[in-house]
């Protein structure tokens, strides 16, 4: 019989090719140099590169409008030939000069929650609740705000979870993903990159200061992605940064966290280390029942060590706030806000 018992023992022997020990400057680049190399293998982003090369995304405007003194526009990304994913535009209604984006994914819920939508009074309550008008924050901020659907969800869900009216797609893109060497999180980071592309082409965006967040699922892509695009500057996933063995390899989780043999490569701090020496904030609640406060504390000291290591100590940072599974809007603007000053002294 398979036990938690096994399973962590199993962790532990596991031998981890990039647990980060670097102690000169050109180890330190080099390790971060190969093992992003090797975790985009290990997510299916080479793959899905490769596959992709001819491919040139192309987008289209399908309504704009005004609302609460931001302007918001719903978008459709090609990101594939078969494709479409669909985004939300939210940007200040008066501003002449270039101002910083802000890529905000939303978790395991709907996308529309992001921008401030909501069908029903239960979605007003998770909004106000839990923070997760996440992108409507960005825009308050001053900032240019992307809110993309999370491949999976919404209208990329599969025709029979649409008619189920099921909130994901999740098994069928991991299982069916695998076949041919993709992962959700790879097709994810592919589909936020191409989103970065296209920002950064078309709209008035200052690239050195690009951020991305999001809670839960969405602070899993927040992470990956900084971890694996180096133009995102601030990476802050929201209820997610913890160890793999005691959240994502304890607890059940949805089908979409998992990469294989992503422990053969490094813990999760490991993976957040290929973010340094840019700032990191996680934003975690102590009593999140699924990303253990503890676990995370101790991944978190893992980390600073890293950050130690790149000089960088002051630029990662932990955020616990007092409640559950949510997000936190004081643990991520004051923190974007010090980071974007700093970048345009």
């Amino acid at each position: 019989m398979r036990t938690l018992d096994y399973d962590h023992a199993l962790y532990q022997s596991t031998p981890r090719q990039f647990a980060f020990c670097s102690t000169t400057e050109e180890q330190r680049h080099r390790w971060q140099s190969e093992f992003r190399a090797e975790l985009r293998k290990a997510i299916g982003l080479d793959v899905i590169a490769s596959d992709l090369a001819q491919h040139i995304p192309t987008a289209e405007r399908l309504n704009q409008e005004e609302v609460d003194g931001h302007m918001r526009e719903a978008w459709r990304l090609q990101v594939e030939p078969d494709v479409a994913l669909p985004f939300f535009l939210l940007r200040p209604t008066e501003s002449s000069k270039k101002l910083p984006l802000v890529l905000t994914r939303h978790g395991h819920n709907h996308p529309h929650l992001y921008v401030g939508l909501h069908n029903s009074e239960q979605e007003r309550r998770e909004i106000e609740e839990g923070d997760r008008d996440i992108a409507v924050q960005a825009v308050k901020e001053g900032y240019i705000a992307l809110a993309p659907t999370v491949r999976g969800f919404g209208e990329t869900r599969t025709s029979e979870d649409l008619k189920a009216e099921n909130l994901s797609s999740c098994r069928v893109q991991l299982m069916h993903g695998l076949l041919v060497g993709r992962t959700p999180i790879g097709e994810r980071i592919w589909d936020m990159s191409r989103l970065l592309d296209w920002a950064l082409t078309n709209l008035p965006v200052n690239q050195d200061c690009v951020a991305i967040t999001g809670n839960s699922g969405g602070g899993t892509v927040s992470l990956y992605a900084g971890a694996c695009d180096e133009r995102i500057r601030v990476v802050m996933p929201g209820s997610y940064f913890c160890t793999y063995a005691d959240s994502i390899g304890s607890i059940f989780h949805c089908d979409c966290n998992y990469v294989p043999g992503i422990l053969r490569l490094g813990e999760m701090y490991d993976v957040a280390g290929l973010v340094a020496p840019r700032p990191f904030c996680a934003i975690n609640g102590v009593e999140d029942p699924i990303f253990p406060i503890d676990a995370t504390r101790h991944a978190f000291e893992k980390l600073k060590e890293i950050y130690t290591a790149f000089d960088a100590a002051d630029q990662c940072r932990l955020f616990e706030g007092s409640g559950g599974h949510r997000y936190y809007r004081q643990g991520a603007w004051p923190f974007l806000r010090e980071q974007f000053d700093t970048f345009s002294q």
